[in-house]
């Protein structure tokens, strides 16, 4: 089967909230989830799951629409700062100098220092493996979050750091193959096609 981790589109910044930030998409945010979803129509995907988090459940909203397949959330897809009562994009934190930025390349960013990156790893690749289970033989999409796709890679890739291999760009698409066997193999990663010449942000590394 093969396996689509996409992450979610750029949300609106969230802080100093009570209970968990989980904000939802900004207007560009909307704009890429609709070109992402024309994007797949095309791709003969059999289902579609998303994170429970809003930024991923409303980037699913379109795709949903234009493939008409329904929304399967998933718990376990959902990412480690999903308690956190602030969410920033990164992007603004860089070109701030906020000092949450230098924490988050530490990896204590978004309270992730009371969250155990391998246990966080432990869940993420449960769900995902459950997923392909449930989807022999078919292609299958599962809309969640940077931190979901760096814990999943890394699994699979025999990294032993789950939580800093690389980032994914907003609704960057990473393509697995997963076989019967139980081997899994990287097709692409970071594949943003879909936002090329549209004008709108495409994550910390290219505009």
């Amino acid at each position: 089967m093969e396996l689509l981790l996409i992450r979610h589109a750029l949300p609106v910044r969230r802080e100093d909230v009570e209970g968990p930030a989980d904000p939802e998409l900004s207007p560009a945010g909307r704009a890429q989830a609709q070109h992402l979803a024309d994007y797949l129509a095309a791709e003969g995907l059999a289902r579609l799951y998303s994170s429970p988090m809003k930024r991923a459940l409303q980037t699913s909203e379109p795709i949903g629409v234009t493939l008409g397949l329904p929304i399967v959330t998933h718990e376990g897809v959902a990412e480690y700062d999903r308690h956190s009562t602030w969410y920033v994009p990164v992007e603004e934190l860089k070109a701030a100098g906020d000092p949450r930025w230098k924490e988050m390349l530490d990896k204590k960013g978004h309270d992730a220092q009371d969250i155990d990156p391998y246990d966080f790893r432990t869940v993420v690749v449960a769900a995902v493996e459950e997923i392909i289970g449930a989807n022999s033989g078919r292609k299958v999409a599962v809309v969640c979050h940077g931190g979901v796709i760096n814990a999943y890679l890394t699994h699979i890739l025999g990294i032993d750091d789950p939580t800093g291999f690389f980032y994914p760009n907003y609704t960057s698409i990473h393509r697995i193959a997963a076989a019967r066997s139980g081997e899994r193999s990287v097709l692409t990663v970071n594949e943003t096609a879909h936002l090329r010449g549209t004008g709108l942000p495409v994550g910390i590394f290219a505009g």
